[in-house]
């Protein structure tokens, strides 16, 4: 290799690192993040909150952090987890407008609801 060669090889990756900085990085927007306003913990044999709102688009995230499995079903069959174990999350996006109900499958007496406006 020339000198004139080892001296370009030797500016390409600093060259390179100028133009990505340069060029800027991803903004990160609150749709990239996952939001805690949109999670519902499971903990203590019940759903908290118990009422959720959120707007129509929205993922709404179940996390159990009870030591015992749970489940969270809508009553109209919109969604329907798997039985989660401990840390264990669920997920759903709600398309529409309206009212929510879902419950623990295993312990009928959990209730809740997502409110999307």
């Amino acid at each position: 290799m020339t000198k004139k060669h080892a001296l370009v090889a030797g500016l390409a990756v600093p060259v390179m690192i100028a133009i990505l900085l340069l060029a800027g990085s991803p903004r990160v927007t609150a749709t990239d993040k996952p939001s805690a306003a949109n999670a519902v913990t499971i903990d203590n044999f019940s759903f908290g909150p118990q009422t959720l709102s959120v707007s129509v688009g929205a993922t709404v995230t179940w996390i159990n952090r009870d030591d015992i499995p749970h489940t969270s079903v809508s009553t109209d069959g919109l969604f329907k987890s798997k039985v989660m174990d401990t840390d264990e999350k669920f997920s759903y996006t709600f398309t529409k407008a309206g009212t929510y109900p879902y419950y623990c499958t295993i312990h009928p007496k959990m209730t809740g609801q997502v409110v999307v406006q």
